[in-house]
């Protein structure tokens, strides 16, 4: 992209230290009080807005912060608005002060040196994030460090037809042995897309031996030895996929149609929540349920940072923290809101606030948090790109 080769022509000499201090919350507080925070945030959804303006109600209510939402169609140009005002020299007061951000984004804001912090892990409600069982410090595989706050999480599940495929499977070893013994009942879609790539990186997590070779890039010395195991798994499941692996559903949209008119019985998601949603809109029937490998599945959060210039960074930390509040993450979680993934551990929560969750009504075929279990890290993206490249010319159809 454009922006990222202009930062990385930014000569930028080191981070921006957090000032006003995380760790005086009360410093914070009065700091935050009266401030107006400019939150770029994706706006291409009715509901999101709609949690963002409650979001806004509440800080306002309990912290006098002023919350503006601006709609973005794409976050990379709220980072080249960063950028540009530090070419200009403008470091103080910039127009965001907030951003909702994760991946490359994030590592290209963190690399030019575009952020303020660290922060996150002095916030309050950081005492009750789920650092052990979800990935909250990495952002597909680039360290947070602070300079970033978790918001909410999407995990892979798997979606089956209780009708037809009573039981659930603990691993991929189990998965190839099931389409093995029900040939053409199960398939992904078919790489690049997103969904089909992430199936890839499952299986890849969940075989070799140790996963956390994954979290570096891949390099010409270890590529071929990592993933000889995943071309021999493909080699094995791909002539029992569906239409015995001549043709793929093209994406992820298409895997429920096929659940519902008998083609599969299992299929695979990246929300743990769609399945229920398409039960309740008629696109799946009502047996359909999800579950998670017993090691756990591929996640990835989403987060919020603050820019180096903004004029309101305690205000900025009060809407970050808040967001991580099991007010708010509870809300978030409510189907009917947003029906977002938790990134809060229940077990350190009271007795009252894991009630509000427990109170949710998922849907039939979604997940409690505690029932998700573990979220296994997203491999380094370098990867999945060779990866992918590589299942084109060994897998690949024309569909």
């Amino acid at each position: 992209m454009k922006y990222l080769a202009l930062m990385a022509a930014l000569a930028a000499p080191s981070a921006v230290l957090a000032n006003p201090d995380p760790a005086d919350w009360d410093a914070v507080l009065a700091e935050a009080d009266g401030q107006t925070v400019f939150w770029n945030a994706w706006g291409g959804s009715t509901t999101t807005n709609d949690f963002i303006a409650w979001v806004g109600e509440r800080v306002a209510e309990d912290y006098g912060v002023i919350l503006e939402h601006v709609k973005l169609t794409d976050t990379a140009d709220a980072v080249t608005r960063v950028l540009s005002e530090k070419q200009a020299g403008e470091d103080d007061d910039g127009a965001i002060d907030m951003i909702w951000i994760n991946g490359a984004n994030f590592a290209a804001m963190k690399d030019a040196d575009l952020l303020f912090g660290p922060f996150a892990e002095q916030l309050p409600n950081w005492a009750v994030v789920d650092v052990d069982g979800k990935t909250v410090q990495t952002d597909f595989t680039v360290p947070v460090e602070g300079y970033e706050a978790p918001w909410a999480m999407a995990q892979v599940v798997f979606v089956h037809n209780t009708d037809t495929m009573p039981d659930t499977l603990g691993s991929m070893d189990e998965l190839l042995d099931w389409a093995q013994a029900n040939p053409g009942r199960f398939s992904y879609p078919q790489p690049p897309d997103f969904l089909g790539s992430t199936f890839l990186k499952q299986v890849l997590v969940d075989i070799i031996e140790d996963p956390a070779v994954l979290q570096e890039a891949a390099t010409d010395e270890t590529y071929d030895d990592v993933v000889a195991p995943l071309w021999a798994y493909l080699d094995a499941l791909t002539p029992h996929l569906w239409r015995s692996g001549q043709a793929y559903p093209a994406t992820g949209t298409a895997m429920f149609p096929l659940i519902n008119d008998g083609e599969l019985d299992l299929s695979i998601s990246f929300s743990p929540g769609a399945a229920s949603t398409a039960i309740a809109n008629f696109e799946l029937p009502e047996t359909v349920r999800t579950f998670v490998l017993d090691k756990g599945t591929i996640g990835n959060a989403s987060f919020v940072a603050i820019p180096y210039n903004s004029g309101s960074a305690a205000g900025a930390m009060v809407v970050a923290n808040f967001l991580m509040s099991p007010e708010a993450q509870a809300r978030a979680q409510d189907p009917n809101i947003l029906g977002y993934g938790t990134v809060l551990d229940m077990a350190k929560l009271s007795e009252d606030e894991r009630a509000a969750f427990d109170a949710l009504e998922l849907g039939i075929a979604t997940l409690s948090p505690a029932e998700l279990g573990t979220v296994q890290a997203e491999p380094h993206p370098s990867w999945m790109t060779r990866v992918t490249d590589d299942w084109v010319e060994r897998y690949g159809t024309g569909q």
